[in-house]
């Protein structure tokens, strides 16, 4: 299973978006999630690599690095991709329902936290000022966001939720497979008849 380091050509390409959104006026406006979206459906997919600011992003890569590349190494390059995607536009499709406009990767940031909360539950992480379980963290911050649905703020709680929703059933599903199919186990095995060649060879 090749690692590509999906997860920083992801950060790159969110680098390179934000350029670009500096550097060409309504650039940002042509690509951003909003009620166009329903007409020009790729928005869906380009506004997940667009950011409001420079802490925006910076927060954002952080946590897609750190946990992109956990689980990359976890289930594969690809599977890793899709759960990046799926996990985004889902998060752009329920968001765009609440939210006049909305962009940034959280949303499938969010997707690979919950993937890994089910594959690495008890994995240390750093969250809060605090150490603590992978899975402690993703409660928190599903609490977190699920308060801030209640009060206004720039963030997009929806689209967090709903990709941490996706990224779990995506861990959960991963985990149900390697269990099905375990790994295979490297045991020296001598066939029962070379055994006993060897013992009418050398014990007799």
């Amino acid at each position: 299973m090749k690692f590509k380091f999906f997860a920083l050509w992801l950060a790159l390409l969110c680098i390179i978006m934000f350029v670009l959104q500096l550097a060409i006026p309504g650039f940002t406006d042509s690509l951003v999630l909003n009620q166009q979206s329903f007409i020009q459906p790729w928005r869906f997919v380009t506004a997940i690599f667009l950011h409001g600011s420079f802490a925006h992003i910076l927060y954002n890569l952080f946590a897609l690095v750190l946990f992109g590349l956990i689980l990359e190494k976890l289930i594969g390059s690809a599977k890793f991709l899709v759960v990046f995607l799926i996990s985004g536009i889902f998060a752009n499709i329920i968001s765009v329902n609440f939210y006049p406009s909305s962009l940034g990767a959280s949303g499938a940031i969010f997707g690979i936290i919950g993937a890994v909360a089910v594959l690495k539950p008890l994995m240390t992480v750093w969250a809060f000022n605090l150490p603590m379980p992978m899975f402690i963290a993703a409660i928190l911050w599903a609490i977190g966001d699920t308060l801030g649905i209640f009060m206004p703020s720039s963030t997009a709680n929806i689209a967090h939720l709903n990709g941490l929703a996706l990224g779990l059933l995506a861990g959960l599903i991963f985990r149900l497979r390697k269990n099905e199919n375990p790994e295979v186990s490297y045991k020296l095995e001598i066939p029962e008849h070379q055994m006993r060649e060897w013992e009418d060879r050398f014990v007799s």
